[in-house]
């Protein structure tokens, strides 16, 4: 029996235990998940060296998996247009059962291996996508087809499981192993082992967008101002970024439909606009190097 279906020896008589206990319980497990992705941390640090030149060199990030892992590798695609203003089309989910699956749960759509294949099929996978294929129990048939169609295109496939050895993680080019044992409820993989595959998915994509110069320091300053809170959020990090007072911040952000990439250059080193979004452009989007030039 895999580790993820397997009964937690630990607690045989949980729904014994008292309200403040069984709380308790459910908060300390959760730091299996943080142990399960610590230990994974190099497989992580190999898996974004091999994305980050397909991607620089235009490619997308393309995601597979059904149920909890299907919605938490939609949740890790659209989170990436708002935090690094990262593209729509090159960040794409895809999730066993369809947009239906996101709300209704649609178990037996997991055990389709061919539809699997055919959804990422669809979107015309090539050498420079990069697939992020997340399954619990690490034999989904579904996931298993994503990744028989990614590498059958020659885009880069990345399998993440929370079992050893798992069929995903061999099929793929690089596995990830989250090793999260047994759940408190056995076998309900939206506990830890849903936690650790979001650690996981946030640490290959911030990782990654670093990389890809979306962020100065460790200011988010490639942010898409799409509403009230990442506007004040904008010029808040221009201030901070550059020292200058609220009015001049808000200035030269709606000069620049509040890029603070932009606005911090531009204000820092004395230049309009548009220079500075050509002096970004010659730096490949870095502000330390458009600052230094």
């Amino acid at each position: 029996m895999l580790k993820t279906e397997t009964p937690s020896s630990a607690h045989p008589d949980l729904d014994l235990y008292e309200l403040p206990q069984l709380v308790s319980v459910f908060i300390e497990d959760q730091i299996e998940a943080v142990n399960a992705v610590r230990r994974a941390g190099p497989q992580l640090a190999a898996a974004v060296a091999a994305a980050l030149p397909r991607i620089q060199a235009g490619g997308r990030l393309l995601y597979a998996g059904a149920g909890t892992s299907g919605r938490l590798g939609v949740l890790d695609s659209v989170e990436l247009y708002p935090t690094f203003s990262w593209p729509r089309e090159r960040a794409v989910a895809v999730i066993a059962g369809g947009r239906d699956a996101m709300f209704v749960a649609i178990e037996g759509a997991e055990d389709d291996e061919v539809q699997g294949a055919a959804d990422i099929a669809g979107l015309q996978p090539g050498p420079n996508d990069v697939l992020l294929a997340l399954a619990a129990s690490g034999g989904t048939p579904y996931v298993l087809g994503a990744i028989r169609a990614a590498r059958a295109a020659g885009a880069l496939a990345i399998g993440f499981a929370n079992n050893a050895e798992a069929p995903v993680t061999q099929a793929a080019e690089l596995g990830i192993t989250l090793d999260t044992g047994p759940e408190v409820i056995s076998g309900s993989t939206r506990l830890k082992a849903g936690s650790a595959q979001k650690m996981a998915l946030n640490t290959f994509s911030s990782s990654l967008m670093v990389k890809l110069n979306k962020v100065y320091g460790n200011l988010m300053v490639d942010l898409k101002a799409t509403n009230a809170k990442l506007l004040r959020r904008a010029v808040a990090l221009t201030m901070r970024a550059t020292g200058a007072d609220e009015a001049r911040a808000r200035e030269v952000l709606a000069q620049c439909d509040h890029h603070v990439k932009v606005a911090l250059v531009a204000i820092r080193k004395n230049l309009s606009v548009e220079q500075a979004r050509e002096l970004l452009a010659s730096a490949q989007g870095s502000v330390r190097r458009a600052l230094s030039d």
